[in-house]
């Protein structure tokens, strides 16, 4: 983002009144080696773009032939039948950027559903969840008895007594 600010706002022949890429390079705290860089990738990128437009082209194409129904798995499937070397997750990503979405046209349904007027079944082995009230309540500083001696709550590192 920084470097494509630098190379809008640089000086040209066109456009005399901008700025040395030098001072630019250091208010926006960046080398100017890696602005360099990122010129020299450019041209990678550009080419990169455009051939990930051809391929989400020929994705539009499978899915609305489709008639909208196939996701990445399939899709991914005719590109490789195509003769296209290319990874699922690719294919995911473009169409996710893309807003492009396979139907399910399956309706879910559940298998299993209650009974609303069946009885609940009987308790035979008679549960009880009602709470006992705590007879030991420990609180920080406080002395427990244990098989060793005297055990004492407290927290990680706290001694009673000292701050």
């Amino acid at each position: 983002m920084r470097y494509a600010f630098i190379d809008a706002e640089k000086a040209t022949e066109n456009k005399p009144g901008g700025h040395s890429v030098t001072l630019m390079c250091k208010v926006l705290g960046v080398s100017r080696s890696g602005y360099y860089a990122y010129l020299a990738a450019q041209p990678a990128v550009e080419e990169r773009a455009r051939r990930e437009d051809e391929l989400v082209a020929e994705i539009r194409q499978i899915h609305t032939a489709s008639r909208r129904a196939y996701g990445a798995p399939r899709i991914t499937a005719a590109l490789r039948r195509k003769g296209r070397r290319i990874n699922r997750k690719r294919v995911e990503r473009l169409m996710r950027e893309r807003d492009i979405r396979g139907i399910t046209r399956r309706k879910r349904r559940s298998l299993t559903r209650p009974d609303r007027k069946a009885a609940p079944s009987p308790d035979l082995v008679g549960r009880d969840f009602t709470a006992a009230p705590a007879r030991h309540q420990a609180r920080l500083g406080h002395h427990l008895p244990a098989d060793t001696g005297r055990l004492v709550v407290s927290r990680h590192g706290h001694r009673p007594g000292h701050a």
